[in-house]
């Protein structure tokens, strides 16, 4: 997805024109060692995805973090298409969170796409000393060309200096995971995850009854940056975390996935200016033998929206399935498909072409994450 015009900024004016873009020839994805037996750096892989390359499914460049266990998670941009209208911004740089060191890496995609390599890193005691912050995850570019780190750590957008906190002095919310923006709403949207004392090690039930983790939305006005409004989702809302507003900026609602009872939320604003949510879908837990739990939820984690806000699509992670949902009637989402299903109206199904085997990497099996397209995707990019 690349604009093809001249003298515009990175991205697209518009989704729908972004998804008319020529097909992506490669993409990228991190690769995590941490909590294996494997002592080998994180690394980022970059994977051949055109189907006329004799390289097609396979890993052509592995760039190594300089670090053992960051853990690094999702990946964002320096620019994206909310600069659309700025020519003097270039998609060039992936910016790589790490959730446990609490690293931030900065990569060079941009003098040879097919070879990333590393730029900066900006170090855990930049983030601490001038935020009080750890533990970044979702990172977005904004339209004044800075980029925010859940958190939120705001950085220059060239030098990629720690410039501060964005929220106001006192405001900070608690359990900070992914965080949505809708400028033409004056609104941003952020959730919870939970305690990094709790998480760091693999996930308790327990942790939950002891307030741990999050079952809030905040909302935030964009343009004074002040915490004007707490959602709280409830039990069934437990541990939200990826956040999606619909792609057009005209649009004041969105979706938000639930992992701990496999819910999605939907959010919206008001008559009265203020904003609300309604439970729209729910997973049924699965009774199983030899878990954490007597049932086990599907875990909702990741969640995108199409570009041309019609469905969406979710991992049912402990489940094993991936769903998609027509989100035509936004309060009444349609379940149409699964990864194992053919349907009429809608459908996915395996591309039995396709596969990449991070089983079989040469440091050992490797464990990959979110994958980013170069010239951005449904969940990197934001349009003002």
């Amino acid at each position: 997805m690349a604009s093809s015009c001249s003298g515009c900024g990175p991205g697209y004016k518009t989704p729908l024109d972004a998804m008319k873009g020529p097909r992506e020839e490669i993409v990228y994805l991190p690769c995590i060692y941490r909590n294996t037996d494997i002592q080998k750096p994180d690394y980022l892989a970059t994977v051949d995805v055109n189907p006329q390359s004799p390289n097609f499914c396979k890993v052509i460049h592995r760039l190594p973090m300089p670090n053992l266990k960051d853990e690094l998670h999702h990946s964002g941009w320096n620019a994206c298409s909310s600069c659309y209208d700025d020519p003097s911004k270039r998609r060039n740089r992936l910016i790589l969170p790490s959730l446990i060191s609490s690293r931030i890496y900065v990569v060079d995609v941009g003098t040879d796409p097919r070879a990333p390599q590393l730029h900066k890193t900006v170090e855990p005691v930049d983030l601490f000393w001038k935020c009080g912050l750890a533990n970044p995850h979702t990172s977005h570019c904004l339209g004044s060309g800075q980029i925010m780190i859940s958190g939120f750590v705001l950085l220059d957008g060239e030098s990629f200096e720690v410039i501060g906190n964005w929220e106001l002095p006192g405001e900070a919310a608690p359990f900070g995971y992914d965080f949505w923006y809708q400028p033409r709403h004056n609104v941003m949207i952020s959730t919870e995850w939970g305690a990094p004392k709790a998480l760091g090690h693999g996930f308790n039930p327990a942790d939950v009854k002891t307030g741990q983790y999050g079952h809030n939305l905040h909302v935030w006005d964009w343009t004074t940056h002040k915490h004007i409004q707490t959602l709280d989702l409830g039990e069934e809302g437990a541990i939200p975390l990826e956040v999606r507003f619909l792609h057009d900026p005209a649009a004041a609602e969105g979706f938000v996935g639930c992992a701990l009872q496999s819910t999605v939320f939907r959010f919206y604003k008001t008559q009265k200016g203020d904003w609300a949510t309604e439970k729209v879908i729910k997973v049924p837990s699965k009774r199983v033998e030899g878990w954490a739990l007597p049932e086990m939820p599907g875990l909702i984690t990741d969640i995108l929206i199409s570009l041309d806000d019609r469905f969406l699509y979710f991992s049912n992670w402990l489940h094993g399935d991936i769903r998609q949902y027509d989100i035509s009637d936004r309060r009444n989402p349609r379940m149409v498909g699964q990864i194992d299903v053919d349907c009429v109206n809608g459908g996915l199904k395996l591309n039995e072409n396709f596969l990449v085997d991070f089983g079989a990497e040469p440091e050992g099996p490797a464990l990959a994450h979110e994958l980013r397209y170069p010239g951005g995707d449904c969940t990197s990019d934001i349009w003002l």
